[in-house]
This record gives C-alpha cells, sequence and structure tokens, in this order.
C-alpha cells in the first residue's frame, strides 16, 4: 500500500495540513498502525466478540 498517497488523501478529505516537519513521522505511525490492523485481520471473531451495544462504566476498585 502507498501509505504516503493515503495520507495526502485523507488530510486533504478531512482538511489537515501536515507540515513538511512532520511528514516522516506521520508515515512511521501510519505504517505501524497498518501493522497492528494486519494482525488483527487475521483473528476469528464469533458472536461473542462484538462489542456491547451500550457502555456502562464501573468504578474502579479502591487502592488499583
Amino acid at each position: 500500500m502507498d501509505h504516503a498517497a493515503y495520507i495526502d488523501a485523507a488530510a486533504q478529505a478531512l482538511g489537515l495540513k501536515i507540515a513538511a516537519e512532520y511528514r516522516a513521522g506521520v508515515a512511521q505511525y501510519f505504517a505501524l498502525a497498518a501493522e497492528m490492523a494486519e494482525l488483527l485481520q487475521g483473528l476469528p471473531l464469533g458472536a461473542a466478540d462484538e462489542s456491547g451495544s451500550v457502555f456502562a462504566p464501573v468504578c474502579p476498585e479502591v487502592g488499583e
């Protein structure tokens, strides 16, 4: 995948301006995110793996 072309297209679509001095860092982290996504794409998911439709926060235990 051409990460540079995707970054340019996404930035343009979102109205973001990426300064020249930040492009290398943005590309580096985009490539890292792409690697992580590739790992996740290979995992089999079942119906029980679907996230809940309602978020219900819980209080952490004292001392955590």
